[in-house]
């Protein structure tokens, strides 16, 4: 009996948990920096920044993805789905393809003119279940990104007050 559903601010604690797990699984626990409390104000906040669904299995949350708008310049309206986690013991078992079609089901509603997410190169388990939806995954775009220290030493040299 599995079910999918919009995740609520009770179901935070186990976020928070699946998020921990995923980690773990790619080996980068220590990157983890983010709160339950965070996880509140930023997804239950008078303007929500990201959105999420949750598989229960009996009552018992066994997976989540979590999701949010984007826009792209080119195409307009889109979807980013953030991550897409299932407790390791309930892999293989259909829900992260639940949770998934769900997603697309989210984007469809929404009007959403595409559905991105990221997958490290290593993990052929997950190109492999993203390839069974005929996915595009790219290996010409690079992710650029700057950490909040970087931010906040960029901002301290330059202040633009």
């Amino acid at each position: 009996m599995i079910k999918i559903r919009k995740g609520t601010k009770s179901d935070l604690g186990d976020l928070m948990q699946l998020i921990c797990e995923l980690a773990e699984y790619e080996n980068a626990i220590d990157k983890v920096k983010i709160k339950i409390k965070n996880l509140e104000k930023d997804g239950f906040g008078k303007s929500p920044l990201f959105h999420f669904i949750v598989a229960e299995v009996y009552n018992q949350i066994v997976g989540m993805a979590v999701y949010y708008n984007h826009y792209s310049t080119w195409e307009g309206k889109c979807l980013f789905l953030e991550d897409l986690i299932i407790k390791k013991t309930f892999r293989s078992k259909g829900i992260g393809s639940m949770l998934f079609e769900k997603v697309i089901e989210i984007a469809n509603k929404n009007q959403s003119n595409r559905i991105m997410w990221q997958v490290l190169h290593w993990n052929e388990p997950a190109i492999k279940f993203y390839k069974k939806y005929n996915a595009t995954i790219s290996k010409e775009w690079l992710n650029g990104k700057l950490s909040k220290d970087q931010i906040q030493k960029f901002n301290s040299k330059n202040s633009f007050n």
